[in-house]
């Protein structure tokens, strides 16, 4: 039988470099947008001073006198296949901000992973970013990138949340930085922020709504006050940062990718009671190593996180334990990729003997974990 020849020259679509763009893996720059990932617990309370806490990658920055309750949350909008948010909680209010008041999330991109976006050319690359927001306190929020390798060259965009506790996707288009260029390393390339509230500093001048210099006064003109109320609370879920003038559906990834895109920046040893951590030996009586390699490569030689108390760490060996309180320091011949680390308190033993490290049975608080964060 005769097969007949199918002629395809008109089947294939003519489709859009827009399109072709919107499919390509890791479009989002964001690390962790879907909240999903929270290695350092899913709440943390009291919380007055910046930093890293429960959502990997995303930063609290503070200079006010409020409180917050900073928190992984499930409340998500409905349908859009999110688990998590951040939340935002005020728990003691600063409703009269001094001139230098400020409160933000903040986001921070290593410069080595925008150089695709030509910024400080004249072919600068144009970026959209989208994500979900909700809060009960209605009103103008502005949302500032800041180039730190560029002089510090900056543009804020004011975005409204029209209903109270009501979930509503933001888009915002943003024009490529032609005048400011990004370092190609390891280092702070991009910072998006989220003001939450902002003094008279930050709000004496015009918005800066093109690519400028950076100014206080131009940084969040028109930011409502989330601080001066306890009854105040923000989330965010679904940010999404990419190059290009439209939004694309949020970029899902597994599970298991986006964890490991995190653990570049941050990586858990241990948390909890009854978790090993690493084996070792006494190189002398009283001065015991552990040597473990880390599951992904870090940013930079990262520093160390941990919790210290009394007898929450063990060391067995030879049908016995030592207890210590926690890792005395860090050699210098961890790496990006190895760490090493000794205890010298609290420990006894003969040169040589070898063991395992676990936390001990009740120690609800144990934590070790190192910090390459940017």
């Amino acid at each position: 039988m005769a097969l007949s020849r199918i002629d395809t020259t008109n089947m294939i679509e003519d489709v859009p470099q827009s399109k072709l763009d919107n499919n390509i893996n890791f479009r989002n720059i964001i690390i962790n947008g879907d909240m999903s990932i929270a290695q350092r617990g899913t709440s943390t309370s009291g919380v007055t001073g910046g930093g890293y806490y429960t959502v990997d990658r995303f930063r609290w920055t503070v200079s006010a006198s409020d409180t917050v309750t900073l928190s992984q949350s499930t409340d998500t909008p409905s349908g859009q296949g999110f688990s998590n948010s951040f939340k935002v909680d005020v728990a003691t209010a600063d409703a009269s901000l001094n001139g230098s008041d400020g409160t933000q999330i903040e986001h921070r991109v290593e410069a080595q992973n925008l150089q695709y976006l030509n910024f400080g050319n004249s072919s600068a690359k144009s970026l959209t970013l989208s994500f979900w927001v909700k809060s009960n306190k209605t009103g103008t929020y502005v949302v500032r990138l800041l180039q730190p390798d560029a002089s510090s060259r900056m543009v804020s965009y004011a975005y409204t949340i029209s209903s109270a506790s009501t979930w509503e996707k933001k888009t915002i288009n943003i024009t490529g930085d032609t005048g400011g260029t990004i370092n190609n390393d390891n280092g702070n390339g991009l910072n998006i922020t989220w003001w939450l509230s902002a003094g008279t500093d930050y709000q004496s001048g015009s918005l800066a709504s093109t690519w400028q210099s950076y100014s206080n006064g131009d940084s969040a003109v028109g930011q409502v006050n989330l601080a001066d109320s306890t009854s105040n609370e923000w989330y965010i879920t679904g940010v999404q940062l990419e190059a290009g003038e439209t939004a694309s559906s949020f970029e899902t990834l597994p599970t298991d990718i986006n964890l490991m895109r995190c653990l570049r920046y941050y990586e858990t040893l241990t948390t909890g009671p009854q978790q090993a951590f690493g084996t070792g030996l006494y190189y002398t009586s009283t001065n015991l190593y552990i040597s473990r390699q880390f599951r992904v490569t870090k940013r930079a030689v990262p520093t160390l996180d941990q919790v210290t108390g009394t007898d929450i760490y063990s060391f067995f060996r030879n049908s016995g334990a030592d207890n210590f309180n926690g890792i005395s320091s860090v050699s210098t011949r961890t790496t990006e990729t190895f760490i090493e680390m000794n205890i010298t308190s609290n420990v006894s033993g003969t040169a040589g003997q070898a063991g395992f490290f676990r936390t001990g049975n009740s120690a609800t608080t144990a934590f070790i974990a190192f910090d390459s964060e940017l």
